[in-house]
Order: structure tokens, then sequence, then C-alpha cells
């Protein structure tokens, strides 16, 4: 075997190994993370989510379901926890779980509270582009 043709199939394997990139990036919240995105005038999103909340179990779901949705390719979105980001909800005047607010960069498009239906997600979601 050749050089090029093994390093052509070690290329492959890491590929195949590192399974399907994701369309939608899903991640836990960080100040770090929101304010790069909206500095660098990316579409984020917050998901303000609680562990003992049914209704952000569904949207989890829906979350899972969108994430390889090749429509939301480039977007971030960010889950917050409900619990302990007090001064995060009180400047974005978030006062209850399940509630998903949607940024292009630092200006807000779209916010959604209890929605559960990965269609109106989606919708909300692609304001961003």
């Amino acid at each position: 075997m050749t050089f090029p043709r093994f390093m052509a199939g070690l290329f492959s394997l890491l590929v195949l190994a590192a399974g399907p990139v994701r369309a939608l990036d899903i991640q836990p919240y960080s100040q770090e993370a929101l304010q790069g995105a909206q500095t660098a005038g990316k579409p984020v999103a917050l998901h303000f989510h609680a562990d003992w909340c049914s209704t952000c179990r569904v949207q989890e779901r829906a979350f899972r379901d969108l994430k390889d949705d090749p429509q939301l390719k480039g977007i971030s979105l960010l889950v917050v926890d409900y619990d302990n980001e007090r001064a995060l909800k009180r400047s974005l005047k978030v006062r209850s779980q399940s509630v998903i607010v949607v940024f292009q960069g630092d200006r807000e498009t779209a916010r959604l509270g209890g929605e559960t239906r990965p269609d109106r997600i989606k919708t909300a979601l692609l304001t961003a582009r």
C-alpha cells in the first residue's frame, strides 16, 4: 500500500468515526459563547431549560430532531439553566422556563414560550438568518 492510499483510507476512517456533522450546534450556555456569537453577528438561540420542566423535555426532543436539518446549519443553540442564570433571565425579561429567544447577532428576531412543535421552532430559528 502506498502512503497516499494509506492516508486517504485513514482520513475516510476518521470522517466515519466522527459521525455526521450537526447542522444545529447544540451546546450548554456560557456568557462567552453568547457574546462571541453576537459580536460576530452569527445566528444564536437561547433555550431556557429546567430539568424539572416537562415542556422543556419535549422541546429538547424537538431540538434533537432538528439538529441534522441542513437549513439550520450555522445556528447555535445555547441551553440555559433556567434555575441558575438569574441575571440573564432578568436582562432578557424571561419570566418562565421553556422560553426560546433567537438572535441575529445582538438583535432579537423571535421569541417563543412553551412551543413544542418542531416546525414552529424551526421557523423561529430560521429568523436568525
